[in-house]
């Protein structure tokens, strides 16, 4: 693989708090995917999505249907990027609000065969199921690559640091960050072709 190759990894986190395990988490996975590549001789750009950042915009875009400015930038850089971190606080067994209200703005096919990384941070380690019952089906629904291991986080797996304190967490962020990148790096990167930049002639649909 050529030196010169990057790939974009879009990090998305839906914690509700600041600082919060969610985006500690997003930042620990993120960081090992980026070793990874960087091993390979694969440059990356990152970027993170604070969800708590366009709680407005998402509440408003229920009810109207119409995205800001900055939410569909955000949307854009899920549908265009390379890889994608999913992380999301469990709440009552399943993925939190602001999760679901952004991800249900992605079109069907939107994450067709991307590489994605799933992983949630939950109070208790009996939420860990989540994962499998609630945030795989939806990234299967989307179509997404999602990479076999998935990551969960409980509040006895950190440390006082914030740093994981269980070899069997750290073992999870590498194993996953290796699956995603090693998904990444065979991946073209993604081009959305714009369905209005290169019209039919009106003479020629006349013709039809």
């Amino acid at each position: 693989m050529s030196a010169t190759a990057s790939r974009s990894l879009v990090v998305v986190s839906a914690g509700l708090s600041q600082p919060s395990s969610t985006r500690l988490l997003a930042d620990r996975l993120s960081a090992a995917v980026d070793r990874h590549l960087r091993g390979a001789g694969i440059e990356q750009q990152i970027e993170v999505i604070e969800l708590r950042d366009h709680a407005r915009d998402l509440v408003n875009n229920l009810l109207t249907g119409f995205p800001s400015p900055p939410l569909q930038a955000a949307i854009d850089a899920v549908l265009t990027a390379d890889g994608l971190i999913a992380v999301t606080p469990i709440f009552s067994a399943s993925y939190g609000g602001l999760f679901k209200l952004f991800f249900d703005l992605v079109e069907r096919d939107g994450l067709a065969g991307k590489p994605v990384l799933i992983a949630a941070a939950g109070g208790t380690a009996r939420h860990s199921l989540a994962l499998e019952h609630a945030l795989r089906p939806l990234f299967a629904y989307l179509n997404a690559a999602v990479v076999a291991t998935a990551v969960y986080a409980a509040t006895e797996d950190w440390g006082r640091s914030g740093v994981a304190a269980e070899d069997s967490l750290v073992d999870r962020i590498d194993r996953a960050a290796l699956e995603l990148s090693v998904a990444m790096s065979v991946r073209r990167s993604a081009v959305r072709k714009d369905p209005f930049a290169d019209p039919v002639p009106f003479d020629q649909l006349l013709q039809s």
